[in-house]
């Protein structure tokens, strides 16, 4: 983890026990910089504002604004950090929302130390991270809704699949493009046409349907 660039990083969550433990473990990384704590959503995003972290891990249920609303006006920022939800919550609805509105990856607060820091330093290398035991909560909301079930019916390129096979390992867009010696412009292209002939509305959507269907 030693290898890891700084990230500048803000920490949303109205529970100080919490807070105050996830700062301390953040701590004990050389590559993160603990920049504020935010007791609330609204104070979050005026934080993030001013401070324009890197990374924002986001509480998912706060008394003054919820995560989900936090997430889309953290959404609108520029430049846009990276936002990771750290929640209690394993309940299918609230992984799919949150996913669709973008964030980097959802974790859940009584994860271990280590697999803790270990997801986080993968969303800040460029990786969209989800605990593996929440990824059937995902795949049941898509199973419930019409979309193609197969590439032949997709109507994917050979292109295509080959990024889809690097969004459900985790790649970002910048690193799809060095393995594909594409350029990143070019990967968010081809990242659109995918979502839109799979009907989905996230990357990582798109990974847990290339699992199911790819065999990757």
């Amino acid at each position: 983890m030693s290898d890891l660039s700084v990230e500048s990083v803000l920490i949303v969550d109205d529970h100080p026990l919490f807070r105050k433990g996830l700062a301390q473990l953040l701590q004990t990384v050389e590559g993160f910089r603990l920049v504020g704590e935010a007791t609330g959503g609204a104070e979050g995003i005026e934080m993030a504002r001013a401070l324009q972290p890197d990374l924002v891990l986001l509480d998912l249920n706060m008394r003054d604004l919820n995560g989900l609303e936090a997430l889309r006006q953290l959404r609108l920022l520029r430049p846009e950090p990276r936002v990771v939800m750290i929640t209690v919550s394993d309940q299918g609805e609230d992984v799919v929302a949150a996913l669709r509105g973008g964030v980097d990856g959802y974790l859940l607060k009584d994860m271990e130390p280590e697999a803790m820091l270990e997801a986080l330093v993968a969303v800040a290398a460029g990786r969209v991270v989800i605990p593996p035991q929440l990824n059937h909560l995902l795949a049941a909301a898509l199973r419930s809704e019409a979309r193609p079930q197969s590439l032949d019916a997709a109507g994917l390129t050979e292109q295509e699949q080959r990024i889809l096979e690097k969004i459900a390992a985790g790649l970002s867009n910048k690193m799809i493009g060095r393995e594909l010696e594409i350029a990143e412009g070019t990967v968010k292209v081809h990242v659109k046409h995918i979502l839109r002939k799979l009907d989905l509305r996230s990357r990582v959507e798109a990974a847990v349907w290339a699992v199911e269907h790819l065999r990757v």
